[in-house]
Order: C-alpha cells, then structure tokens, then sequence
C-alpha cells in the first residue's frame, strides 16, 4: 500500500500519509462539474494531493489551493505537486480548517473535499490514520461552515460522503443558505447498497439532479460509466 500509485499523467507518493489513494478521492476528482470554468480551486484535507492533482490535470484553473493539517501529509502533499507537471499552480498550506478561514480573505470558485467520515470511533491500531478516518477532525458542520466563508458567490462545493450522511448534510447546507444541485448516488455493484453520495451545492436554486453510480459488473469488470468517469486518470483504464 506504500507503493507510489502512478496515474497516467501524475504519480502520488503516499508512504507518508494515513489515508491512502482510494476510489472515493477519484471519484470526486473526476466527477465533480468544471462547466462554470473555476478560475480558482481549494481542496479541504488534501491529504496526499490527489484531488487537487485531478482537478490541475482536468482544468485552466490558475490557482488551485490545498489545506492540510497533518504535517506528515502536508509534506507529501507538497512533494507531489511539485513532482507534477502543474507544481506552478498548485500550492499547498499546513493549516487547518478554522485557521484558514480566519487567515485567508480571498473565496474560491470551488471548493472540494474528501472529508474523514467515520463518525465512530475507529481503531486500527494506527493513531495518525484512525484521525484521518474519524469525522472528529473535520466534522461535517465545520466544514460546510468554512465552505460557506470561502466560496464565491457563483462557485461550487462539492464533496463525497456516507450515503446515510446525505440528508443531513442537505440539511447542514440550508441553513447556510447553500442548495444541493446534484448528487451522484454510487454503488459498488449491481447487487450492492449504495454506500456514497457525491454531492454538489451552490448558492443557487436549482435540483438538484440526482443519478446513481455502479462501479463494476464483478470484481475487476468495470461499468460503462465508471471507465468513462476515471479513464483519464486510471492507467488500466
């Protein structure tokens, strides 16, 4: 697992971080919406860098920003974007969330992020990467209160979350004023609960448009839809 994970056109070193590359962090790196031209990117709990690394391959963005609290996760994070063929426009800061906010007076045309969501308490018997997992360190009203403070007013915060979190994060970002415009249900199968929702919110009234997502036919036979989503990206692809 501490292998580098080569993507067509980046590679990300992970030795050093708790949460490895995993589909979730994919699946939001190539679905989330690039229609409105994001001239400006963040991406809450970059971790190893991969989102903002997809988003540098998929878009024009000339800023596209991270935030990381680990500091073992931020220096591979930096590492990674500066092996990559966008180091120039990809930066990344050792803060967390609520520091950020408070330090940063610029918004962003879109926000995303890949947010710890094991709401109990995790124990694998590896400290650093139970506190990646554990929603406690970036609990959900949190982040959709700092996501609130940094978007601009025609900009975009997507993020990947628990199925059975999704009405409450609907909920969450009502009462900041945000709307759900599209979510994404995935499966893992055909016969497979839904497990995760990808989620998009604006501060605009619309949808939301909501669609289901399955992964493969069987293990290792990819959907359709899923080699069209991650082929760009995936090497097998």
């Amino acid at each position: 697992m501490n292998k580098p994970f080569r993507f067509k056109e980046f590679t990300i070193h992970q030795d050093r971080c708790a949460m490895k590359v995993g589909t979730d962090g994919v699946l939001l790196g190539a679905w989330v919406s690039l229609d409105k031209n994001p001239n400006s990117i963040l991406d809450i709990g970059a971790g190893t860098g991969l989102i903002a690394l997809q988003l540098a391959q998929r878009s024009q963005a000339e800023i596209i920003d991270a935030i990381e609290l680990d500091e073992n996760a931020y220096e591979q994070c930096v590492e990674n974007f500066e092996a990559s063929p966008w180091g120039d426009r990809l930066f990344c800061y050792h803060a967390g969330l609520d520091e950020f906010v408070d330090e940063i007076e610029d918004t962003y045309d879109l926000i995303v992020s890949n947010p710890p969501f094991y709401v109990e308490e995790v124990s694998s018997g590896d400290a650093t990467r139970d506190l990646a997992r554990q929603n406690s360190s970036l609990p959900f009203p949190e982040l959709f209160e700092g996501a609130s403070r940094l978007l601009s007013e025609s900009g975009t915060f997507a993020v990947i979350a628990p199925s059975v979190s999704e009405k409450e994060l609907i909920g969450l970002a009502i009462a900041l004023g945000f709307f759900a415009n599209r979510i994404t249900r995935v499966r893992g199968n055909g016969d497979a609960e839904i497990k995760r929702s990808l989620m998009e919110f604006s501060w605009n009234e619309g949808g939301p448009i909501i669609t289901e997502l399955t992964i493969e036919h069987e293990r290792h036979v990819y959907t359709k839809d899923y080699i069209e989503l991650t082929k760009a990206f995936y090497l097998k692809m």
